[in-house]
């Protein structure tokens, strides 16, 4: 019988954990993610950041009210950012019918695959010392 599971020190890591898996079954057709979906995922990562930044901490640092204050602004910054995007994609997809998004995805697509072959060739020439 197939079971998943799920290991954290708190509530809200489980949780996240539990997003972050079902995120990964919402994939669009052909395996693209949504412009929502991305942006979610985004978040997640961020906050996963924030969490092994704040974990690397030696424990006196860590368990300070200091600490634990940044995280949650972290976290919480890291929320509101991603709800008032995901808000206003929603209501240009509404007020466009959808035809940027699409656009602009196509377009990104062909953007990252030359920025990524221009990136390799300097990570390259920088790893050779050319």
């Amino acid at each position: 019988m197939p079971k998943v599971v799920f290991e954290a020190d708190t509530h809200a890591e489980i949780v996240a954990q539990v997003r972050r898996w079902l995120a990964s079954v919402e994939v669009g057709p052909e395996g693209q993610l949504s412009v929502s979906q991305a942006i979610e995922q985004g978040a997640e990562l961020t906050k996963d950041a924030v969490r092994v930044i704040a974990a690397a901490a030696p424990r006196p640092v860590a368990d300070s009210e200091v600490a634990r204050a940044l995280a949650g602004m972290g976290y919480k910054a890291t929320d509101v950012t991603r709800d008032a995007l995901v808000a206003g994609l929603d209501q240009l997809e509404q007020l466009t019918g959808g035809s940027v998004f699409k656009t602009v995805s196509d377009k990104g697509r062909n953007a990252a695959y030359q920025m990524n072959v221009s990136i390799a060739k300097q990570i390259l020439k920088q790893l050779h010392g050319v």
